[in-house]
């Protein structure tokens, strides 16, 4: 039987991990220091820009279309192996345009009729008698993405552990790696054989872990760093092999974003029609009745690597939010968080593919901003490179 370890258990890696254990004969083992759904996942917003975005072609569309597609069966059977329902909107995602040049959003209107995918382009008139809560002296017009949805990050996370358990998949949390048994191959390649891992709590002894045939890395921005000793203690330069053989160094670097949860008074705008709004890059996200999740910041590290929350930039967020939403002006904020997304530098996000010198070794990381939207068609090209 083919053992896979998968580490890390954010969005991405539990999606890989449900993935694979519907296929017979192989052996999936994933590991966390934390439990599930912590870090980026743990604060995301889960909108999924896939159809409204303005990636038209190639590798970055083909995975959202694959994700955007993937969504729309894959809530309804965890849904059912699980038992029970999993929050999330399918009423669309509703773009505000500022800009008078709408040239581009019809290129986009055009490519996607063509591709299968429709957007729709409301005028001002239109957008005032859909969306009654909206101030429409800014906007130019608005596209309407009906396919694109939002879903709860951390419940989903959730939902794909349970349904990932009960297809026999082994979780350990709360624990580390210390170490990886490597061999060599000639030309100068490795496999990583063995993973030893122990328990965060002094209490706890943690198992041992079966022969690896498969090792997957989906830490987020704890994915290089968890690879030090990958070979023999010495860190080779971490590169990710693509198929046509170009090696790209990479990195990882951290850009925080905040977001508030706010309840209002009174349900804004038509109660049959709550889809997601964007504009400017602010969402204002429906999550319960009366309740919105608004965000978020992009916030990068300062000359010294550090990243701290500037809390004027979520102010000036919710500013912007209300100039297009003036009845959010009246509520009242439950929580504020923030979260590091893994932006990779030298490398398009995301990155996935073979950790260089290794023919065993996979990386699925550095989603940045898309973690929750890519994570199906991530988990799909992991699972054609292991299962060929």
């Amino acid at each position: 039987m083919t053992h896979i370890v998968i580490i890390g258990c954010g969005i991405v890696g539990a999606t890989i991990a449900y993935q694979l254990s519907k296929i017979e004969g192989l052996k999936i083992t994933v590991l966390d220091k934390q439990m599930p759904a912590q870090e980026s996942t743990g604060a995301a917003l889960g909108v999924l820009m896939g159809v409204i975005s303005q990636k038209a072609k190639g590798r970055p569309w083909k995975m959202r279309r694959m994700s955007v597609q993937a969504y729309h069966s894959l809530i309804p059977e965890l849904e059912a192996k699980i038992n029970r329902s999993i929050p999330h909107n399918r009423q669309g995602i509703l773009h505000l345009c500022f800009e008078d040049n709408l040239d581009k959003w019809q290129r986009l209107i055009d490519i996607r009729e063509a591709d299968g995918w429709p957007l729709e382009m409301w005028n001002v008139e239109q957008l005032s008698d859909r969306c009654p809560q909206l101030e429409t002296s800014e906007v130019k017009a608005a596209i309407y993405s009906p396919q694109d949805l939002q879903i709860n990050p951390r419940e989903l996370t959730l939902a794909l552990v349970e349904a990932a358990q009960q297809n026999g998949v082994k979780f350990h949390f709360g624990v580390t790696v210390t170490q990886y048994k490597t061999i060599s191959h000639p030309k100068n390649e490795f496999s990583c054989r063995q993973v030893y891992i122990k328990s965060l709590d002094e209490g706890k002894k943690a198992p041992a872990l079966p022969d690896v045939d498969w090792l997957v890395v989906a830490a987020g921005l704890g994915s290089l760093s968890c690879l030090q000793g990958i070979n023999g203690g010495k860190l080779r330069s971490l590169e990710l092999k693509r198929k046509s053989n170009l090696e790209n160094k990479f990195t990882i670097v951290p850009v925080l974003g905040q977001a508030l949860h706010l309840q209002v008074p009174a349900l804004l705008g038509n109660p049959d029609f709550q889809p997601v709004i964007t504009g400017d890059d602010v969402h204002i996200v429906p999550v319960a009745e009366n309740e919105y999740w608004v965000g978020a910041t992009v916030e990068f590290p300062n000359d010294r690597g550090e990243v701290v929350a500037d809390s004027s930039l979520l102010d000036t967020a919710m500013a912007r939010a209300i100039s297009f939403c003036p009845g959010l002006a009246e509520g009242t904020i439950l929580r504020k968080w923030s979260g590091l997304r893994p932006r990779p530098e030298g490398q398009a996000a995301p990155a996935v593919g073979y950790l260089e010198g290794f023919k065993n070794v996979l990386l699925a990381t550095g989603h940045y901003r898309n973690g929750v939207l890519l994570a199906p068609a991530t988990a799909e090209a992991v699972e054609k490179m292991i299962v060929k």
